[in-house]
């Protein structure tokens, strides 16, 4: 930080310079200031499906991966009846450092 402005280096290595006016004027989200975070999913099924059958696999594609932590106890729970889909939402919880891994993984 300096008189006009304030550098931050991302995750993947971009240099950001950002006005000062910016830095006290708006909201700054640190996404690794925890230890855990949550991770937010939405999956679709067509409406003639299972929804107790998507829940169970979605509970069983969670409990099988080893980063997604056990506490807090991962949520899914039907979000929106879209045009075409019924929509899950799927929340489990990971390690900061395993967000991506597992993000890409499920």
């Amino acid at each position: 930080m300096n008189l006009v402005s304030t550098t931050i280096l991302t995750i993947d290595n971009q240099r950001l310079i950002v006005p000062n006016s910016k830095i006290w004027g708006d909201i700054i989200t640190n996404v690794t200031a925890e230890k855990v975070r949550r991770i937010d999913f939405v999956f679709g099924i067509g409406y003639g499906d299972s929804i107790s059958e998507a829940e169970r696999v979605l509970r069983d594609i969670l409990d099988q991966h080893d980063l997604i932590l056990k506490k807090p106890e991962p949520v899914i729970k039907i979000h929106t009846l879209g045009e075409s889909s019924v929509d899950f939402i799927v929340r489990p919880w990971v390690k900061t450092q395993d967000y991506w891994e597992v993000y890409w993984d499920i």
